[in-house]
């Protein structure tokens, strides 16, 4: 996830050097996105028949390939390349890492969501700042940190093999290899109730990754790096620990929280753009950063909490609809911006994420009420019992205390 966002303080660089339009940008962020789809498509379940670690080591080894095309790169037509490279290797890796661990968790463990939640938002803040900083104060910020992220993925694809295989080999591979997106009959209600969520808080960083560093250098004014690469990093930064802080609260209601803080973040945030004001934009992203991490965090649990053995075929769902959210507003902003402008279309973007934020908090408050309902049950009757002539109880024992509701 860090080299995700590690070229987005880049961006703006490649923009001046290659003169390339917010068009051209959101194509390079977009391309990336993409080619993770038909990877998940095609290989999302893979590793449920031949196991975690082979479809782990290769798609790190794919990822140290993408970065030395990163690393060359002389044109955009490299760089679209290295990111298209890179989103296939990541879309391999993605089901994988994720039912992966699930699977190593004890039971009843949250450990495994909160490590994929606050993993992939933490990976992305971190890339961000690290690649703000490197454009801002290296001479050859693109070698720097492509450089060092070809090394990592090549230790991490050695580091793959001492891990335990989770998942034993079972018949179907090829066939897995069709593209499909598949849910399970048993999860499409929870699914359908966290899409919402799932949608407003990657459309939100797709917003930021791919035109972040054209906001703060045509908005707010400033050829920083490092101010680019902490507006970007501040969104999954902020999501990250939301996921640590909050990781008690149950699925559903932090789902809710969770879209009601990125209602309150994403509006809070227009008037950022629109005075515009660098401090406001900053804390404003933190607000939207929070809300991000906690509905994803959430819906992604409710998810996780099922266990079947078409594991990362259910998680490769659920990244299909993430990138896709992720990834076609960003290129619709990006086909917008000479039209209407940068200003404009971020604000257009940022009511479509409030909407798309407001969608899952009936349906969840709904399914809330539900289930403490449930769990309250129905009042026990008290029938009293025909009393004996010494005045004892005559064959029926006195009512039980009603005990307290449960609590969800």
């Amino acid at each position: 996830m860090a080299a995700s966002s590690a070229p987005s303080p880049l961006y703006s660089e490649y923009a001046r050097r290659w003169d390339l339009s917010a068009t051209a940008l959101t194509v390079v962020f977009a391309v990336y996105a993409l080619a993770l789809l038909v990877a998940l498509l095609v290989a999302g379940g893979l590793s449920d028949h031949l196991g975690r670690r082979p479809v782990l080591v290769a798609a790190l080894v794919g990822e140290a390939a993408a970065m030395a095309v990163l690393l060359t790169a002389g044109g955009v037509g490299q760089l679209i390349a290295g990111r298209a490279l890179q989103g296939l290797a990541t879309g391999a890796a993605t089901g994988a890492i994720s039912a992966g661990l699930i699977d190593l968790q004890h039971p009843g463990s949250k450990l495994g969501p909160l490590l994929t939640s606050a993993g992939t938002a933490g990976g992305m803040a971190v890339g961000a700042l690290a690649g703000g900083a490197l454009t801002q104060y290296s001479s050859s910020p693109h070698v720097v940190v492509f450089g060092l992220l070809t090394a990592a993925f090549l230790v991490l694809a050695a580091a793959v093999v001492l891990v335990p295989e989770t998942s034993p080999l079972r018949p179907g591979a090829l066939a897995s290899l069709q593209p499909r997106v598949s849910v399970p009959h048993t999860d499409r209600t929870s699914f359908l109730l966290a899409a919402p969520a799932f949608i407003a808080s990657w459309a939100i960083g797709g917003l930021y990754l791919s035109l972040g560093s054209s906001l703060t250098a045509d908005i707010l004014r400033t050829d920083n790096h490092v101010t680019a690469g902490l507006v970007v990093a501040l969104l999954p930064g902020a999501a990250a620990l939301a996921c640590v802080a909050l990781r008690g609260m149950a699925p559903l209601p932090m789902m809710l929280f969770g879209s009601v803080t990125l209602v309150a973040g994403t509006l809070l945030t227009l008037p950022a753009l629109l005075v515009p004001s660098t401090p406001l934009l900053l804390a404003t992203t933190v607000v939207a950063g929070l809300g991000f991490g906690t509905a994803f965090f959430g819906a992604f649990r409710m998810l996780a909490q099922t266990a079947h053995e078409k594991r990362a075929q259910l998680f490769a769902a659920v990244y299909v609809v993430c990138y896709l959210a992720n990834s076609v507003p960003a290129v619709a902003a990006g086909l917008a911006v000479p039209h209407a402008g940068l200003r404009s279309t971020a604000v257009c973007y940022l009511g479509a994420v409030t909407v798309l934020a407001l969608l899952p908090i009936p349906f969840g408050v709904a399914a809330l009420r539900r289930a403490r309902n449930a769990a309250a049950g129905p009042r026990p009757v008290t029938v009293p019992g025909p009393e004996a002539v010494d005045g004892s109880s005559a064959g029926i024992a006195p009512a039980a205390a009603q005990a307290p509701a449960a609590r969800l």
